[in-house]
């Protein structure tokens, strides 16, 4: 798959760049990208997708993700249309044509569009798309002080089913956690198993800090393995604190010192409030801040 040439449009005045989206070979803007109402991306949630951070200009842990996506693409019987060579060489026009150098993009790759269907035989093409656009899920003063944090009702979909190492398009059940925080005035979810261990946020990872003492649930809790996370946890390790991957349940994050969340799009945020506990001293303390400060220190390198 080759993308048409086209001239790169010019940034913005404020120099932040334009969104840029790539569709199967072609460039498109915001407003004119578009797909199949018959795709089984739409129809099913069926694909996979990436979620990457670009910081002055320069794509963040690329080949960690494009392994993610074509090993997510392998696990649902999912070709991706390109080699990894292709698609990172595609990535680094995407950011080059935006003229964005803070943002944030999306690589998906559905199914393609088939019939009403499920065989997905019945789709002749996967289809890739490329996004690049930025993100602010927070504004910067909550990122000292922390989130308000409810537990949601709604569980972590059983790994059974399908295996949480893969990063597919179905988010319903987080979607449904979240609406759970927004109706409890909270700024974000902690999400359990079906057996009541402590697993994530509604799209990112947790740690908490207890006696110097890192601790975060296991791949095997049925968590996505966040980038970002092993980011974290190897900044952590690198700066002398012991991390361990264990189970947790929620008097583990009632009574920790600390508490912060991982994510491409979150970064490292701290966690003020569980369910009404406070956690620490109410604000992100002093691990959360360092290792904050190492893994912007990182990104920036």
């Amino acid at each position: 798959m080759s993308a048409t040439v086209q001239p790169a449009r010019q940034a913005t005045a404020t120099g932040a760049g334009v969104p840029t989206i790539w569709l199967n070979g072609q460039w498109h803007t915001r407003e004119t990208a578009s797909v199949s109402v018959y795709d089984h991306g739409l129809l099913y949630g069926d694909g996979v997708f990436e979620g990457i951070r670009i910081y002055g200009g320069k794509i963040f842990r690329l080949t960690d993700h494009l392994e993610r996506l074509y090993d997510s693409a392998k696990a649902i019987w999912l070709t991706v249309p390109m080699t990894r060579e292709e698609l990172a060489a595609v990535t680094e026009e995407a950011v080059r044509r935006s003229g964005i150098t803070e943002g944030y993009m999306r690589h998906v790759v559905t199914r393609g569009v088939g019939d009403l269907g499920l065989d997905p035989r019945k789709c002749a093409r996967p289809s890739v798309i490329i996004i690049v656009d930025t993100i602010k899920l927070w504004p910067e003063e909550v990122y000292e002080a922390g989130l308000k944090v409810v537990t949601a009702g709604t569980p972590i979909p059983q790994r059974e089913s399908l295996s949480p190492r893969v990063k597919s398009l179905n988010y319903l059940a987080h979607i449904l956690a979240k609406i759970e925080g927004i109706q409890a005035g909270a700024d974000e979810v902690l999400m359990l198993d079906s057996s009541g261990s402590v697993a994530e946020g509604s799209g990112q990872n947790i740690f908490v800090v207890r006696h110097g003492r890192i601790a975060t649930p296991p791949p095997y809790a049925g968590i996505l393995k966040g980038v970002t996370r092993d980011v974290v946890m190897a900044l952590a390790r690198g700066a002398g604190y012991e991390v361990e991957e264990t189970m947790l349940n929620r008097y583990d994050v009632y009574t920790a010192d600390e508490a912060f969340l991982t994510g491409t799009a979150s970064e490292v945020v701290a966690i003020r409030e569980v369910d009404g506990r406070v956690i620490g001293a109410g604000k992100s303390g002093p691990s959360t801040r360092e290792l904050r400060a190492r893994f912007q220190a990182l990104v920036r390198s």
